[in-house]
């Protein structure tokens, strides 16, 4: 560790901070051509949307009353909670619905395993929507009217701050059951908490610091539990206890194969669990069960008949029996939905713009296509950890260039963010993007933006100025000082390679920096890869699509250091103190009274400031963004017109797809009709 830091030093000493013959030049950001954003659609306030109570009576699909009938199921009354999550009519957009058929998907994730607990994904494209049910939800807040803004409630059904906002009190619902019948408790929350957050051998989704520095969780009873906070806290907490940081898994069959109840077992086997053998089902609160996965085939998900959701009428949801995940390619995804062969597709590829628009306007056209706002975006993260997971002094030294203002300012010089929007998708789509929070996204403007733009001559100027020249005259600038002098300047960019654009924004960036003299070497990989490198921060640069750039009262945290593992770019660990430059602290210090302010004119001036800093200081360099569109086949009912494919979460769980229900149903048969998962 002495001689890293030596090296940084030097390193530093030879990329000086003070003026220099070249200055960047910042300027507004362009105006975005015009295009057609997302149809209006009707708001209302959240206890229009849901509420909990219990009914007269409860109904279910005749196939299930069959099987209660032969005594393979408990009744419905006695399979939901004693007052289940009930659904309004008024809140969708075609009405109660009714039961039956296959919701296709088709997909380019592949599932980890089915531990979501520990960290596993399962695949992505919605299964985790599906599958997982956590404390609060935050998708459908897009329906809601501005004022109403605030996480629902899920499997905590209400809860109560203390007079000091140091204490938070929630109440699960009562009587809700897994999948396989087993009782969903407060002891599911505990567990998940002290035995999978609070575990360091565990990779949980969440850290202890997401919900604060020191927050506490106990189990009062079967249905209560409480949070005690250092310091008072906000209903920021509530977000993050949403999709994906806290949604328990089942304790019942975890905790067998947890090492700490079990001395045979090993934290890998406890990643592998659920199930144990690694076969289907697994138990879920979710709408749908995974019960069958064909490698690289297809998973299929059948109804989950102890669901606790009903609509006003008492029909036990979901509408639709099965689901159906193609296991193939993310561009595959929007061909087969355009196609009608898929039902349903968030759109993202901007290659299949032009083609699925043209396709869609036709009259015979299978499904329909809505275009929202520009929140698709993508940017390249510098690794800003001088030293965490660094093997040799080449990897110090880059840090150290990633840490250096000028250096950015001279890559954001070198992009022309308009040609590499137009190599995604030709005409109006897509915008200039700086980095920072999406120019689309309410709750910023965009003359908050400081934009570094295309000026080829100024980038080489400030390399030069930096002592980054070519003195082997092989066109790649060499270093000039410090422990790398004389080797080229050769940098790793990671690039996932499942997603079409990442590959294509990669190809055009190699050939932009080649002009400056700065040789980009892409190291293509897997989305699954790619993550795990970034979580352990063994990267220099990567490219990515930028999901925590939009929503900032939800996402903002992880765009400034507010704990360690944030933001991925600049994570913390190891024996040495992360080392945080003046304007990270500032932006730090702007989160955090951004997202624990009551004011929302308070917050509005916040999270500007917030936004001018951050790409002022190139903290990300941003590429370009572009609208996304929802693809729905026409059949399938209750998804209002102007939905987005990614607000407060992605459209899967926006659209609430336990309302979902088919006209006609389609001419597709179930894979397994008439069944329902059972617990091996």
């Amino acid at each position: 560790m002495k001689i890293t830091i030596l090296v940084s030093l030097a390193i530093a000493a030879s990329l000086p901070h003070s003026a220099f013959a070249a200055q960047a030049q910042p300027g507004p950001l362009p105006e975005a051509r015009s295009f057609g954003a997302a149809k209006k659609m009707h708001l209302m306030d959240a206890d229009e949307l849901q509420s909990f109570k219990a009914l007269a009576q409860y109904h279910e699909p005749k196939w299930v009353s069959e099987l209660v009938a032969a005594g393979k199921l408990p009744a419905v009354k006695d399979r939901l909670p004693k007052e289940p999550l009930v659904y309004s009519a008024a809140s969708m957009s075609d009405g109660i619905g009714h039961y039956g058929g296959v919701l296709r998907h088709v997909i380019g994730g592949r599932p980890e395993g089915w531990n979501w607990a520990a960290g596993q994904t399962l695949g992505w494209g919605g299964i985790n929507y599906g599958v997982a049910e956590c404390l609060t939800r935050t998708g459908p807040l897009f329906t809601l009217n501005a004022d109403q803004q605030q996480p629902l409630p899920n499997l905590a059904k209400s809860w109560e701050w203390s007079k000091d906002a140091k204490t938070l009190t929630m109440h699960l619902i009562e009587g809700a059951k897994w999948s396989d019948g087993a009782p969903f408790t407060s002891e599911d929350v505990r567990f998940y908490w002290q035995d999978n957050v609070l575990d360091t051998n565990v990779t949980a989704f969440a850290a202890p610091a997401t919900f604060g520095e020191g927050a506490q969780l106990k189990a009062l009873d079967d249905y209560t539990i409480q949070w005690t906070f250092a310091e008072p806290a906000s209903a920021q907490v509530l977000f993050k206890m949403a999709f994906f940081q806290f949604c328990p898994g089942p304790a019942h069959l975890l905790k067998p194969e947890h090492p700490r109840y079990n001395s045979a077992k090993t934290y890998q086997d406890y990643r592998n669990a659920q199930p144990a053998n690694g076969d289907l089902p697994i138990a879920t609160m979710g709408a749908w069960v995974p019960v069958e996965h064909r490698t690289d085939e297809i998973i299929v998900l059948r109804r989950n008949p102890y669901f606790w959701k009903v609509d006003e009428q008492g029909n036990q949801l979901p509408y639709i029996d099965e689901m159906h995940y193609r296991l193939s390619t993310w561009g595959d995804r929007t061909v087969q939905t355009v196609a009608g062969s898929a039902d349903f597709s968030n759109m993202e590829n901007p290659a299949n713009y032009v083609s699925a628009l043209t396709r869609a306007q036709k009259k015979d056209s299978p499904a329909r296509l809505d275009f929202g706002p520009r929140t698709l975006g993508w940017a390249v993260s510098f690794n800003m950890a001088e030293t965490l997971s660094t093997s040799d002094a080449r990897e110090v030294a880059i840090r150290q260039l990633n840490r250096n203002l000028k250096f950015r300012q001279a890559i954001s010089h070198a992009i022309d963010r308009d040609a590499l929007g137009q190599s995604l998708v030709k005409g109006p789509f897509s915008q200039p993007f700086a980095g920072g929070i999406y120019p689309d996204d309410p709750a910023v403007d965009a003359s908050s933006v400081v934009f570094y733009g295309h000026n080829l001559k100024l980038a080489k100027a400030l390399l030069d100025d930096l002592g980054l020249r070519d003195t082997d005259n092989d066109g790649i600038r060499n270093w000039t000082s410090g422990p790398q002098n004389g080797s080229n300047v050769e940098i790793a960019l990671i690039v996932k390679n499942d997603h079409v654009a990442d590959t294509t924004l990669a190809e055009g960036l190699v050939a932009m920096l080649q002009d400056i003299g700065i040789r980009l070497i892409p190291r293509p990989m897997h989305s699954n890869s790619a993550d795990s490198l970034e979580r352990s921060s063994e990267f220099e640069w990567m490219i990515k699509r930028g999901d925590e750039n939009r929503t900032p009262i939800q996402q903002g945290e992880k765009l400034a250091a507010l704990h360690n593992n944030v933001p991925l770019w600049h994570r913390g660990g190891g024996t040495t103190e992360r080392n945080l430059q003046p304007f990270e602290k500032t932006l730090s210090s702007l989160m955090e009274r951004y997202l624990s302010s009551p004011d929302p004119l308070q917050q509005a001036k916040l999270i500007a400031e917030f936004n001018h800093i951050f790409t002022e200081n190139v903290y990300q360099i941003g590429l370009t963004s572009v609208p996304g569109a929802l693809i729905v086949n026409k059949r399938v009912r209750n998804i209002p017109a102007g939905t987005p494919i990614l607000a407060y979460q992605w459209a899967e769980d926006a659209v609430m797809r336990e309302r979902l229900w088919l006209d006609p149903l389609p001419k597709v048969d179930e894979l397994l009709p008439k069944t329902i998962p059972t617990s091996k």
